[in-house]
């Protein structure tokens, strides 16, 4: 919903009722993904999509509908073989939306729209129930939770934790009530370490996948000589524990070890094996690899955490040039990254 916060930001100084749906649940080949959102105003003026164009009419008249009523609305659609090959897609499916209505001035809202703005960590929770609709956002910021809106149990919260970190929309069921737990992250950080020549290519990638890109390298004929193309968000010249301690490292960072000096590469790992990271891999051959795995059993690093490491890095495609390395790197990030449970 970030893609939409001018939008929001345009409604909100109109003070447009307006509604949102939710793909809450789906089966089959459904042509949207759980967490899918499309927003529609009093004037019937639309973002996004729940189906690529199969039931969007009738979600829009029901907007309208629960706009009137300001009672949420769960619909349930049934996807035909034939409409789902008209967007592209093999076979039918089924899809739940939950229509929401929202105003501008209530406190929920407000703090919706001011935490995408902040680029903040949080989870909307709300009931799947049809009438009027309660809900809270729940803020993550490392193992602290902060709520808003209505009071929720500590069971709840936890469960919205959990389902941040495993970077997965859900549906709950506790005390009888089903909750819908949608899931919005802060924009995803690209941490690498080594400012070598694949790591120009890879910050371009980066940039185009819509990360934070971050550089962490203590060698300043690397960090002050590099020519970027696109220059890095943050560029560190220091050793990575001296700065990843203090970063984000959760379920939304990425992690590409390129340096190829082992003061530098391990220093990272010893940080970044035992966090919440997605994904952590380093450049280097099957047997640079096994020497780092050396080095760190050594150190006291467990199995379970080497097995963390892709290495060598990337997606097997045979890739020669610095450009292809960084184009397989970005591609097994973007396969960690798109990988919901």
């Amino acid at each position: 919903m970030i893609d939409y916060l001018t939008a929001l930001k345009d409604w909100q100084s109109k003070n447009l009722p307006a509604v949102i749906a939710t793909v809450t649940s789906t089966w089959g080949s459904a042509p949207r993904p759980v967490g899918s959102v499309m927003l529609v105003n009093k004037n019937s003026d639309i973002l996004g999509s729940v189906s690529g164009g199969c039931v969007e009419g009738a979600v829009v008249r029901e907007a309208q509908r629960v706009i009137e009523s300001q009672e949420a609305k769960r619909l349930d659609f049934g996807v035909s073989d034939e409409e789902a090959w008209s967007v592209g897609l093999s076979c039918g499916g089924s899809i739940q939306v939950f229509l929401q209505p929202f105003s501008f001035d209530t406190a929920t809202i407000i703090n919706l729209v001011l935490k995408l703005g902040a680029n903040s960590a949080f989870t909307w929770i709300y009931s799947l129930e049809d009438g009027k609709n309660k809900s809270t956002l729940v803020s993550i910021n490392g193992d602290k939770i902060e709520k808003s809106g209505n009071d929720i149990s500590p069971e709840l919260s936890i469960l919205a934790q959990k389902a941040y970190d495993e970077r997965s929309h859900r549906i709950t069921e506790l005390d009888g009530i089903t909750y819908f737990i949608h899931v919005f992250p802060p924009k995803a950080q690209l941490i690498v370490v080594g400012a070598a020549h694949i790591t120009v290519d890879l910050v371009q990638l980066g940039h185009l996948y819509d990360f934070e890109t971050i550089v962490i390298d203590p060698r300043g004929a690397f960090t002050d000589k590099t020519m970027f193309k696109i220059r890095p968000d943050k560029i560190f010249r220091s050793y990575p524990s001296e700065v990843l301690n203090n970063m984000r490292l959760d379920a939304y960072t990425y992690c590409a070890i390129l340096s190829h000096d082992p003061k530098i590469d391990d220093n990272a790992l010893e940080v970044l094996l035992p966090s919440k990271v997605a994904y952590i891999g380093a450049l280097g051959s099957k047997k640079t690899h096994a020497k780092r795995i050396n080095r760190l059993k050594e150190k006291g690093v467990n199995d379970q955490l080497i097995a963390r490491i892709k290495a060598p890095i990337g997606l097997p495609i045979k890739a020669k040039s610095a450009k292809e390395i960084a184009f397989s790197v970005m591609g097994e990030i973007l396969q960690v990254k798109n990988q919901f449970l």
